[in-house]
């Protein structure tokens, strides 16, 4: 079956590459970018840029004489690939902080870190263009979404003719976005900023005596409730009923079976009666089994990791042959003879790249190794390990986006299984004692950062190539564009996460506000503790051997539901990611993913035109939610480091924070 041709035929040129889209790509690239890294460092999630990118753009670029579709999807072309490179960062590099192997994020480092990563990252996924979008026809759900927002404001957009002049949808859309992102924007600077609304409500209780310890909590959080809509209840559910696991049952259990480990840990004498136990002491308690088993989503994290490899080994070979043979057949037709809707970076541009590429990894990794005897051969190892891991793991996430789309990608599974298997040949050539076992696990968190940038833009970039497709956009300009939207967000990640760290604190609490909370960096906890108990620092197993078990159980039923043709698939990683993070990150989401199952539902009546545009409007308002509060969020953690403190939240902030994201979670659905 045939594709649909392009919207723009291949024959007509419209302007693509043009001052005004640079700049706009630029900006958004930084603007989204610097969003992602507070919701991504918050939940251990991330979601596609493209989107509210194409509204913006569109809302933009109206502002100017002359504007058409091809400038708007190179905007959001640049902007989503922000976006997705501090996805890819932000799950890596804070384990450097974790680990102390840096006191600070390191700029030049981080910068060279994360344009190799996200260059690289490109070039792998232009031979698989093609395969892919045209051969394999896969859906990639938010390139196709992504598209039809961009037909809303037309092809071609000319002042001088007042009747091409107004989308009444484009227009909506753009305040649609603009207003949801200013009143979470408002939500997060009431809470964080003057303390009258509480950022979340919490409660341990001890029953029966003691025997049963029920701890429970809500983060009050419209960016959250946005992700849970745009993630749908699938996924949604999946990561609430991971939190149920490591939390609701999880912590009275542990406490019935591990009291006494338990009461050691949290500095309470043996034999003390639970009588006798404050208030503190259970919540100390509480916390203490939820560290306990955060773990069973390591180990689960990791079975998920291994399993989408093994999933994905056949349509990954499959597809890379697609993508030669494509090329074999273009190359054989001669340069004239494509189509500029099918005119990619030249192929052996992609392998000048790479190979030029060598030399800036080889001296990252001998940079990371300085002072090992050995640090040359090493660093050369891993200069191919990551050549070779990058390109596999972009084909497997570039094939994941066709699948489900960009903010389901287990992105983060992948690069866990880079971190377990380079960190076992590491260890079989540097072994672990002395100095290697300090710069062995560094090491292999710089190449873990560096696949996943990768792996993080390749899957954003085919969606962005699916959505350029259908509006015939020129491939090798998107190509360009992904590397503009790298560049522009490298700048100022280390920044940003500088900034976020000294005001809110990464992985564990900030200097200056020791006892508030963080972000909680799920993934990146997770990378400094495997990498470090792989060279002998020492990892509790117990926990993490419960969730190999609990993964094979998710992924024979994944497989049952997969066979029976069911739309609800139960993926590990995101049960594995919700018994990571604190239960109260997954209610709002759950409640996001109900709304939008309740909407979906409900214009399931209409026709599918209307349907559609109902269903990106809504997008458009959830990605506002998730905006407005991401940017608000980055804005005070620059007062909170270095201007003022925050405000003390008031006594009656839980009341009015419950109000306040009750009137969000029905503007979402009112929106719907």
């Amino acid at each position: 079956m045939s594709l649909p041709p392009p919207l723009v035929p291949a024959h007509r040129d419209l302007p693509e590459i043009t001052i005004k889209a640079l700049v706009l790509g630029i900006v958004l690239a930084m603007l989204l970018g610097a969003a992602n890294a507070y919701i991504g460092l918050l939940v251990g999630l991330t979601v596609s840029a493209s989107i509210p990118a194409a509204a913006a753009s569109m809302g933009l670029l109206r502002l100017f004489k002359r504007s058409n579709i091809l400038e708007n999807n190179m905007v959001q072309t640049a902007a989503s690939a922000g976006e997705s490179l501090v996805a890819g960062m932000i799950f890596t590099v804070p384990a450097l902080i974790l680990m102390q192997a840096w006191d600070t994020y390191q700029y030049w480092p981080c910068v060279t870190i994360a344009i190799i990563g996200g260059i690289l990252g490109v070039a792998f996924t232009v031979p698989l263009r093609r395969a892919l979008i045209i051969e394999a026809q896969l859906k990639f759900p938010e390139g196709v979404v992504t598209a039809e927002v961009l037909k809303t404001g037309g092809v071609e957009t000319d002042k001088s003719q007042a009747a091409t002049n107004t989308n009444p949808a484009r227009e909506k859309d753009f305040k649609n976005l603009l207003q949801a992102a200013g009143i979470s924007g408002l939500f997060k600077l009431f809470e964080s900023g003057f303390g009258l609304l509480a950022g979340s409500v919490a409660t341990t209780k001890a029953w029966f005596a003691g025997s049963f310890l029920f701890t429970g909590s809500f983060a009050l959080s419209p960016a959250l409730v946005g992700v849970g809509y745009v993630v749908g209840l699938n996924i949604a559910l999946l990561i609430f009923l991971g939190g149920a696991i490591g939390t609701l049952i999880g912590v009275p259990l542990n406490w019935w079976l591990n009291s006494n480990e338990l009461m050691g840990l949290s500095g309470i004498a043996a034999h003390t009666p639970t009588s006798e136990f404050s208030q503190t002491d259970w919540n100390n308690i509480a916390s203490q089994a939820w560290s306990q088993n955060r773990r069973i989503g390591v180990g689960a994290m990791l079975v998920g990791g291994i399993w989408s490899l093994i999933a994905l080994a056949k349509p990954l070979i499959a597809g890379v042959k697609s993508s030669i043979a494509a090329y074999k057949t273009a190359s054989a037709a001669g340069s004239n003879e494509v189509l500029r809707t099918e005119h990619d970076t030249p192929i052996h541009y992609v392998l000048w790249v790479a190979l030029a590429a060598t030399i800036p990894l080889f001296l990252v990794f001998y940079n990371a190794l300085a002072g090992y005897n050995s640090a040359a051969l090493i660093a050369a190892v891993m200069t191919m390990l990551m050549l070779f891991f990058g390109f596999i793991f972009a084909s497997v996430a570039g094939y994941m986006a066709g699948l489900i789309g960009n903010s389901n990608n287990p992105v983060s599974g992948v690069t866990i299984a880079t971190v377990v298997v380079s960190a076992f040949i590491l260890l079989q050539l540097m072994g672990n004692q002395g100095l290697a076992g300090q710069l062995g696990p560094i090491a292999v968190i710089y190449l873990a950062a560096l696949v996943c940038t990768g792996a993080a833009i390749a899957g954003d970039n085919l969606q962005d190539l699916k959505c350029g497709h259908i509006v015939g956009a020129t491939p090798w300009r998107q190509q360009l564009f992904q590397v503009i939207g790298v560049a522009s967000a490298a700048l100022i990640i280390p920044l940003i996460l500088q900034i976020l760290d000294a005001g809110y604190g990464i992985g564990r609490p900030a200097e200056n506000n020791p006892t508030g909370s963080y972000l909680s960096a799920p993934q990146a906890s997770l990378m400094k503790d495997l990498a470090s108990s792989m060279f002998g620092a020492g990892l509790q197993w117990t926990f993490i051997y419960i969730g190999f078990a609990l993964a094979v159980v998710l992924i024979v039923l994944d497989e049952i539901q997969k066979r029976r043709g069911s739309n609800f698939r139960i993926p590990v990683l995101a049960v594995a990611v919700g018994i990571y993070l604190p239960l109260g990150l997954s209610v709002p989401i759950f409640i996001g993913g109900l709304i939008a199952h309740r909407l979906k539902n409900k214009n399931k009546l209409i026709d599918k035109s209307t349907q559609q545009q109902r269903e990106n409007s809504s997008l458009i308002v959830a990605s506002g939610l998730i905006t407005g509060e991401a940017l608000m969020g980055v804005a005070i953690a620059i007062v909170a480091a270095f201007i003022m403190p925050l405000a003390h939240t008031a006594s009656f902030a839980w009341a009015t924070g419950l109000l306040a994201l009750a009137g969000v979670v029905y503007y979402q659905a009112r929106k719907g």
